[in-house]
């Protein structure tokens, strides 16, 4: 059977013609392969298919960063343009296109004069013949490119109509730069959408397709942008798509190009592109056109940046390189601003990093999370007085801790409320010491400070800064002060759709107020933000005016740190509308010079950030039911009781002759003082300097001496009536 199929194919081929029709057949194949194979589908023309990009905006939708591949995209339909802008393509482009079926006959001509004469590829360039050349096919000025055009031109002038054509063509053109769509142009070359373009506008956008290097107004020769607009107009003119009046009109019409400024808000829009990203993935993100409404402030942002920058470049000579801040809603975690840096550009300081997200540490700025703890646990109270005097901590295995204020001297007896304000070293690493360094780090998590993880790698030296924690979490912490015991994570998006309005993901803001975690009674964040907005308090260390004090703000609760080694420098600050927190310091973790501290460092900058926020936080702007001044609300656990000024305790005699200076102070219930001042105990005595002895001193120097005392929480005895610097302890840690 095989035998006859052979013998059969044996004599067709015999016959010359039939082997003429092999061959012309095989060549015909083989053309076509060579020509078609690989051929793009006319339907990857359709929005459905090209890369959109996507865009990201703030609460108040304006546009902060746009996030595309190679190619910028918006689009949008016809309809919703200016008739002359579609009247300005098609005059300068191709006047007769809605009457050829994708090529014009005079075009053709002169293509196949220049192919001839001039041995120069040059396409007839309809607008169907431009849409498949950008978007289908390569630029190669070949034959077989020719032919492929052709044929991909036949394809889509009869799957499409003209409008949807010429609908594709305004979407998808090059206009120069990343700028690929009329929607993407306007917004490049004008800084407005397409469907607010003029006359004038219209026609130089009409104009770029053409050569958008060469008449780009933002490029080397941008008086050929003007040129090239008159020749639009003036076809117009002739193919009476407008009258020669509007067109002399639109022709001396002054032109506000859009200045090119460095992108907006970089950290953040970068940051909240990494989000997206590990939600959606890559491809949707950088051409799924999504539309992303955020939390920032534009306009707080661009205040917040340059407050950043102009106080980082007032800090030169003390070696400050950088500074970063972030502004949240306490009540919902809306990030408002996001500086990461003084400059996202700057090399000097590796500007692109993002400190609010670095580690660094906190200095003094986490002593309120300590004493926050004592209070909840009632080790403690505000009233509490703390012996701020010479100290080593002996801990087993390691040396001697003994710690120093930051202003080098010690303050005597110091009740918490004042050893908080005035930032007082000493009687926090004695909290710490009550507390526990497992509890505190234990607690720091809870708080939000997710970079405070094992405690076998800290000492008593955390409530001084010894651990490192993030701006941002520092954020969520100090939120949970601000919002009376609620632990609000952080918010940047608010929605997220696709640019045909699919909606992926929305919240509201206002219905997650306070729907977090409790990490505190609110008597405790009340103690925790009075102290801290307590101007007396404060005032031994920071004086009577500072940066702490915001102008027509008095409630505002803040908290400064500054490393031992000046490598951090920090201010956070809040009340229940608003919180900010400002850095100061190195990339590098170089020191800064000696003259930075709490108040010359971060604090100008939060000054200024935080009057910004509280002056559109108290007229509404954030919330119609924030109007005016939030003070930290005062809860019913919470009770006024009259103390002594030095120890804390309580008065011995009746209002009129107490017994001691007093002062009034608020109290959680159960965390009253139960004694009384006075307590006295027989202490021995330096005869010549009235110093308390220590146990080396010669017994013939000394004398017992029944003296009025205070012993604080960790059992040091403090005399009332001697030399503060006669009073020091040792105390082994853990406590026994």
């Amino acid at each position: 059977m095989a035998r006859k199929f052979f013998e059969k194919i044996k004599s067709f081929l015999k016959k010359e013609k039939n082997r003429k029709k092999i061959i012309f057949f095989t060549v015909l194949v083989s053309v076509s392969l060579w020509l078609f194979w690989g051929l793009p589908l006319p339907t990857k023309l359709s929005s459905d298919s090209i890369p959109v990009s996507t865009k990201l905006f703030d609460r108040n939708g304006k546009l902060i960063y746009e996030i595309y591949t190679k190619q910028r995209r918006t689009p949008i339909n016809l309809k919703d343009l200016p008739q002359y802008v579609v009247d300005a393509t098609i005059s300068i482009e191709d006047k007769e296109f809605y009457k050829h079926s994708g090529f014009s006959p005079s075009g053709i001509v002169r293509s196949v004069f220049n192919i001839v004469f001039k041995r120069k590829l040059q396409g007839g360039s309809t607008i169907t013949q431009q849409l498949v050349k950008n978007s289908l096919l390569t630029q190669e000025r070949t034959v077989k490119r020719k032919i492929r055009e052709f044929a991909l031109t036949l394809v889509v002038e009869t799957i499409y109509n003209k409008n949807q054509i010429l609908e594709m063509y305004l979407n998808q053109i090059p206009y120069g730069s990343t700028a690929y769509g009329i929607e993407s142009a306007s917004e490049l070359y004008f800084n407005k959408a397409a469907r607010d373009l003029t006359l004038a506008e219209a026609a130089l956008l009409a104009g770029l397709p053409q050569s958008p290097t060469k008449y780009s107004p933002f490029g080397a020769h941008p008086e050929y942008a003007k040129e090239r607009q008159a020749t639009v107009l003036k076809s117009m003119v002739d193919n009476k798509k407008t009258t020669k009046e509007d067109a002399d009109k639109a022709s001396k019409e002054e032109l506000h190009f859009a200045q090119i400024t460095p992108p907006k808000a970089p950290h953040f829009a970068l940051w909240v592109k990494e989000q997206l990203t590990e939600k959606y993935g890559e491809k949707l993100v950088e051409q799924g056109g999504l539309r992303v409404n955020t939390t920032l402030d534009l306009d707080l942002q661009d205040l917040a940046q340059a407050t950043v920058a102009t106080e980082v470049g007032k800090l030169k000579k003390q070696k400050v390189g950088n500074g970063a801040a972030i502004v949240t809603r306490p009540k919902t975690g809306e990030i408002l601003a996001m500086v990461g840096s003084y400059d996202y550009f700057a090399k000097d300081e590796d500007g692109n990093v993002n400190v609010t997200l670095a580690n660094r540490q906190p200095g003094s700025s986490i002593k309120p999370i300590n004493y926050a703890l004592a209070l909840r646990d009632k080790k403690i109270n505000l009233a509490t007085a703390l012996a701020d005097v010479p100290t080593c901590f002996k801990v087993a295995g390691q040396e001697d801790y003994c710690p120093v204020n930051y202003d080098r001297t010690f303050h005597g007896l110091v009740q918490a409320r004042f050893a908080l304000g005035n930032s007082y070293n000493m009687p926090a690493v004695r909290i710490l010491a009550l507390n526990g360094i497992d509890n505190l780090v234990y607690f720091a998590n809870q708080m939000g400070l997710t970079t405070l993880i094992d405690p076998k790698n800290y000492g008593l030296s955390l409530t001084l800064g010894g651990g490192e924690v993030r701006p941002y979490d520092m954020a969520v912490a100090f939120g949970v002060f601000a919002n009376s015991g609620i632990k609000e994570p952080l918010l940047a998006i608010t929605k997220v759709t696709d640019w045909k309005g699919k909606v992926y993901e929305e919240t509201k803001p206002t219905d997650i107020e306070l729907t977090g975690e409790r990490v505190l009674p609110p008597d405790v964040t009340f103690l925790i933000s009075h102290a801290l907005l307590d101007n007396n308090a404060r005032m031994q260390a920071f004086g009577e005016s500072s940066y702490l004090n915001v102008k027509n703000h008095p409630e505002v609760s803040v908290k400064t740190g500054t490393t031992n080694d000046r490598r951090d420098n920090w201010t956070i600050g809040f009340t229940p509308q608003a919180l900010v927190v400002a850095w100061v310091g190195n990339n590098d973790n170089t020191p800064m010079g000696g003259a930075v501290s709490g108040v010359s460092g971060a604090s100008p900058i939060w000054n200024k950030i935080m009057k910004a926020v509280l002056d559109k936080s108290e007229k509404g702007v954030y919330d119609k039911n924030e109007e005016g001044h939030s003070w930290p609300g005062q809860p019913d656990s919470i009770i006024g009781k009259t103390i002594c000024a030095v120890d804390g305790l309580l008065p011995t005699g009746d209002p009129g002759n107490p017994g001691c200076p007093t002062r009034f102070e608020y109290f959680m219930q159960g965390s009253i003082p139960e004694k009384a001042t006075g307590q006295r105990m027989d202490l021995t005595i330096i005869n010549s300097t009235q110093q308390q002895a220590s146990s080396d001193t010669p017994p013939d120097q000394v004398s017992t001496q029944n003296r009025p005392v205070y012993v604080d929480p960790l059992g040091t005895i403090y005399c009332m009536d001697c030399p503060i610097a006669s009073t020091s302890a040792v105390i082994r840690y853990p406590l026994q």
